[in-house]
């Protein structure tokens, strides 16, 4: 029976459901909702080793990639689903923020409990680097000071018809390590402002959880910084206050406005009703935006309230939207992606070749099947105020389980939207990732990590995800950044163009580029750049030393990724067919310990280079063949002078290069 990678999330639990049955054999895996986001070492000031493996530079578009700051560890870019809101850009002032934890190579022996940031004020060309705007100083004796700050939001507040960077602000919005809401742990907020003008100057206000009023502060991971010149975060109200989680069945709201006398935002909170089916625990992740007016916004979730029958023991959107800036909020709405009245692209996503080779005879309908969202999700809204939501999905665990398939080519990369406010949804489908998740080690761990940007007015959405494309490997450990581009009013996606020829995939944003196999935890601003009737996307990712989360990481920010406007221009260059100049073997025997040979397949003659690097980038053997003719041809690759391990092999033809992995015995 064949195997298949088969990834399943969330709480278990049982009940009768489809008698449908799968051609596969199942692998599973699970998280753990009961267990709290970990806390990062104290302090450190230890570069880690990188993974740094060379590549052949040749072929087009590959991005120019720059070090920017440093932090002590690779826990601020949040894990498990918890990316945050840590790359910003204003189109006003044409300037780019990455906020972060500080320490590292740059902040030798700092805490990583302060916090700082990197800002370009000429669109992401030149950076200012590690300016520090909060500073933990309460000690009271525990393993961490209890402002000490963890996985950060930030925006850019820029007033009203302003385009000197000077005169806007850093918005800074974060969890600290007050024990009011868990012991010698979470419970605390802090926030504040930094001017650009003088990023030394800088605002901290801190408040703690307070259980007599049922307020839990933990993470948000729901932030924004509307045009209208308000903060909105969310954050799941969990009380964790006895070591366990307890979630309340609501969502805390925190809204920030602009007091000028002050310089700096004051706050006022809700407790919004987010009740949720008892097996499912709490809400995956909550999210917030607002349309470029800045007036229609909405909150949004991933869970199941119960309300729809045919989706009960899956993740569906709840969105809860306003049109009056935030004065009031409209009851909740429910996004039905699946069944009867399901999202006709959701349903159709998989071909029906895949459809059949996924399920065993007699095949079901496609709206008699649940369909689920996986766990973390972003949003954004355009121009006609329309809620874009970019996220995972898959087939309902048949069990009943909150849990989805994720086997290639059965998962997929959706933007789920509104054309009319949120009565009726469709979808684009964005790209079906080849991996899913990446496991570091028990308690670290990421999935696709998907994120959804726009343009200043809203026009095009673009969208983002981790993916590993490297042959051999079974989960997401080296990947590579995805990218999508759509326009709003027509609904045409960007393809993926190779040597002319355009192919219905996400761009692969990395590729050939020094963040080949090493974007982990990469960001995407919350909106793009325009350069005249280009788009340029930034990036940012951090290179880290996969053995070791807690060493110290170098940030990275990807310049020049740029989309067109032929891009967004139906047949322009298209063929009906997807060429490939050549294919390249998994190398046999493999593990090896003296010889071992690949096969190399030309579609035409082509210069072929044979590399191998080790996993700290050096190289350890070439070979170059030039004027290859048309054919199948075998290389050899002798262990000699080889130390027993890990290696990848790169074969390079013409312009394109095929990379796999071997293990030397």
């Amino acid at each position: 029976m064949k195997k298949l990678l088969l990834l399943v999330l969330v709480v278990s639990f049982g009940f009768s459901v489809s008698a449908q049955q799968l051609r596969q054999e199942l692998k599973t895996y699970k998280m753990n909702t009961e267990q709290a986001i970990a806390n990062a070492p104290v302090k450190t000031n230890t570069i880690a080793p990188q993974v740094n493996i060379p590549v052949t530079k040749s072929g087009k578009n590959i991005v120019s990639i720059i070090d920017i700051g440093t932090s002590a560890n690779a826990y601020s870019y949040g894990y498990g689903g918890g990316q945050k809101n840590i790359l910003a850009y204003n189109a006003e002032i044409n300037t780019v923020t990455h906020f972060h934890r500080m320490g590292g190579d740059l902040d030798p022996g700092g805490y990583s409990g302060d916090l700082g940031f990197d800002f370009s004020t000429d669109g992401g060309q030149t950076f200012t680097n590690m300016v520090e705007c909060y500073v933990a100083e309460n000690n009271a004796g525990g393993q961490y000071f209890t402002d000490a700050a963890r996985y950060p939001n930030h925006g850019i507040y820029n007033p009203a018809g302003n385009t000197d960077p000077a005169n806007a602000f850093v918005t800074y919005f974060v969890p600290t390590l007050d024990g009011s809401n868990s012991p010698d742990s979470w419970g605390g907020y802090g926030y504040g402002v930094a001017s650009l003008e003088n990023p030394t100057t800088a605002t901290k206000n801190l408040v703690s959880s307070d259980p007599g009023e049922n307020i839990y502060r933990y993470i948000p991971d729901g932030y924004t910084v509307t045009n209208a010149g308000d903060i909105w975060a969310v954050d799941i109200n969990q009380d964790w206050s006895t070591g366990s989680l307890i979630y309340t069945g609501y969502l805390l709201v925190s809204h920030g406005t602009w007091n000028a006398e002050i310089n700096d935002f004051e706050f006022e909170e809700f407790l919004l009703d987010c009740p949720v089916e008892e097996e499912l625990v709490r809400p995956a992740m909550a999210k917030v935006e607002f349309a470029p007016d800045g007036q229609t916004g909405y909150i949004a979730i991933l869970g199941d309230n119960g309300e729809l029958d045919f989706s009960l023991g899956t993740y569906f959107p709840i969105i809860w939207k306003t049109t009056d800036g935030g004065q009031n909020w409209d009851d909740p709405m429910e996004v039905e992606i699946a069944g009867p009245d399901g999202i006709e692209a959701i349903l159709n996503y998989m071909t029906e070749e895949e459809w059949q080779s996924f399920w065993a005879e007699p095949y079901p309908e496609r709206d008699e099947v649940r369909f689920t969202c996986a766990f973390d999700f972003d949003m954004t809204v355009d121009n006609n105020g329309n809620p874009h939501i970019a996220c995972g999905v898959g087939v309902a665990s048949l069990d009943g389980n909150y849990s989805l398939y994720t086997s290639h080519p059965y998962f997929c990369i959706a933007d789920i939207f509104s054309t009319d406010g949120g009565e009726d949804w469709d979808a684009h489908i964005v790209g079906k990732p080849k991996q899913f998740r990446s496991n570091f080690d028990p308690d670290f761990t990421e999935d696709n990590r998907t994120q959804i940007a726009r343009n200043h007015a809203g026009t095009h959405v673009f969208v983002s995800y981790m993916d590993t494309h490297l042959e051999g490997e079974e989960n997401n450990d080296y990947p590579d950044i995805m990218a999508r581009g759509i326009e709003v009013s027509t609904g045409i996606m960007t393809e993926r163009d190779s040597m002319g020829i355009r192919l219905d995939q996400p761009n692969n944003v990395t590729n050939l580029s020094d963040g080949m196999w090493q974007a982990y935890f990469m960001i995407m601003s919350n909106e793009v750049i325009e350069d005249g009737d280009n788009f340029i996307i930034p990036f940012t990712y951090e290179e880290l030393n996969i053995a070791n989360v807690g060493d110290a990481v170098q940030y990275k920010y990807i310049q020049d990724f740029t989309y067109t406007p032929a891009d967004f221009t139906l047949g322009v260059g298209t063929n009906n067919f997807e060429v490939s100049d050549f294919a390249v073997s998994q190398n046999y025997p493999n593990p090896f310990s003296g010889q071992t040979e690949i096969t190399v397949t030309l579609n035409k003659t082509s210069d072929v280079t044979v590399e191998v690097y080790n996993l700290m980038g050096q190289k350890a053997f070439a070979m170059e063949n030039n004027n290859v003719i048309a054919g199948t041809h075998t290389f050899s690759i002798n262990a000699a002078n080889l130390q027993p391990g890990v290696y990848f092999y790169s074969v390079t033809a013409g312009k394109n290069t095929i990379s796999k992995k071997m293990i030397v015995e």
